[in-house]
């Protein structure tokens, strides 16, 4: 992580300078120091700044530096705090590396970055706030890229508790006795297609007095088989991470309670497995919810919108929720549609909108809103039950749709990160390979601007 320098001694200086072709190094007339080029003052942005900070640096420890001191006057004189928090969060997220299980583990040459002070902002406020958030998005990352054999719903719900140890965080695991006994048939179609039996992880964290918390409601699929609307092969690769959403809702809440937000925030992850068994639920199957209503089932690989369905239910019933926002890695149409470059978005509230928006500002993650007309309510009807959970086109607004009916009048986010819960071709230099822990920084710049 990025500390302020007091005059230690570094082997690379990288001053970023207004000149020269955008991300462009070259050498300086000091000994190791390289020149980072920003380009015209006029087009830089916070997430360019973030994406050439993730470049310089991930390019010095190419070149064995360990010590790395970054003069950022430059970039700071133009976009003051947010050009330091931007420059702090892309190198410090470019420098993240997973964890391995090999016998031998390759030696990871630890790489220690220094900040120069500046008179223009307070460098220390800002850089305390912002590597708190970062060393919490690598944690989501550690958990999307955790083989499902060692992150079942039970081991996701230890994890959890362990990670809010010292934070003045409430954690509550709902065994499925208790879930059984709420009602939660949505969440126990799923989930008890599995030997691993599921759990409802909240966590509480209240910053803001007696106000209503703002709920964040994660899928937490921490393995997607398609139940028995079977995936192909090639298509559960990757399916270990179907709980990123449960991770992004998880670090988002830990980051606001470690930096200690005014605000009220619940975390909601409906944490399960989908599995074939003999207890599996299946295409034609009607089945309840907490809600009341009924669901006819067309595809059992729908099945992340069953269980948020009453994580959202209960956010509003029982953690007496203001707002919801939905995460899900939800649909391979949203991923296809959007290349993982982008996160997909409906929303019942305009107000709320313009907010993750704003927030998205500070965050550099993209956000497209995705249509809600009355007419895609035709894709969800069921002849048999109040509503369908799969749908031949339109899938990503039919999953929208369908969970739109579970917040009712609550202002309610949906965000789909089907794609960009991934590094991919498209994904930013500060995103290596695997999980890019997507939605954390937004989920935490969103909930702080109604601290």
């Amino acid at each position: 992580m990025v500390k302020l320098w007091n005059g230690e001694a570094v082997q690379w200086h990288l001053t970023f300078c207004m000149e020269g072709k955008a991300g462009s190094l070259e050498a300086g007339k000091a000994a190791g120091q390289l020149l980072v080029h920003l380009g015209s003052r006029e087009k830089l942005t916070a997430e360019e700044l973030r994406r050439i900070a993730a470049k310089s640096v991930k390019q010095v420890q190419n070149l064995g530096g360990n010590l790395v001191l970054l003069d950022v006057a430059a970039a700071v004189e133009i976009l003051k705090e947010e050009g330091l928090a931007a420059v702090v969060q892309g190198a410090e997220l470019a420098l993240y590396h997973q964890e391995n299980w090999k016998e031998k583990s390759e030696d990871k040459s630890d790489i220690q970055l220094y900040l120069t002070a500046t008179e223009d902002v307070d460098g220390g406020a800002i850089l305390a706030e912002t590597t708190v958030v970062d060393r919490w998005v690598c944690f989501a990352r550690d958990l999307v890229n955790c083989p499902s054999n060692k992150l079942t719903p039970v081991l996701l719900a230890e994890a959890v508790v362990q990670a809010a140890a010292g934070l003045d965080v409430e954690v509550q695991v709902l065994d499925d006795k208790v879930t059984r006994t709420l009602g939660m048939e949505a969440f126990h179609a799923v989930g008890d297609s599995s030997a691993n039996p599921p759990r409802l992880i909240v966590l509480r964290y209240r910053g803001g007095g007696e106000a209503a918390p703002i709920a964040l409601v994660g899928k937490g699929v921490t393995f997607d088989s398609g139940g028995y609307s079977l995936k192909p092969s090639t298509g559960m690769r990757g399916m270990k991470g179907d709980m990123a959403g449960g991770a992004a809702v998880c670090a988002a809440v830990l980051a606001l309670a470690e930096n200690q937000a005014a605000i009220n925030v619940t975390a909601v992850i409906p944490a399960v497995e989908n599995r074939i068994s003999s207890s599996s639920f299946l295409p034609d199957d009607v089945i309840g919810s907490m809600s009341g209503k009924t669901i006819e089932i067309g595809s059992t690989d729908a099945e992340g919108r069953l269980i948020l369905a009453d994580a959202i239910t209960y956010a509003i019933r029982y953690e007496k929720a203001c707002k919801v926002v939905d995460i899900a890695t939800l649909t391979g149409a949203m991923a296809r549609m959007l290349g993982g470059v982008a996160i997909g978005v409906m929303a019942n509230d305009d107000n709320f909108f313009t907010a993750l928006q704003d927030a998205a500002g500070r965050s550099g993650e993209k956000f497209w809103r995705v249509p809600d007309y009355p007419e895609y309510k035709q894709l969800i009807e069921s002849q048999v039950a109040d509503l369908y959970n799969s749908s031949d086109s339109c899938g990503a607004i039919a999953a929208g749709m369908f969970l739109s009916a579970f917040a009712e009048d609550t202002p309610w986010l949906h965000l789909d990160i089907a794609g960009a819960a991934w590094s991919g071709k498209l994904s930013q230099p500060y995103q290596p390979k695997g999980a890019t822990g997507v939605g954390v920084t937004t989920l935490y710049q969103l909930c702080r601007s109604f601290a």
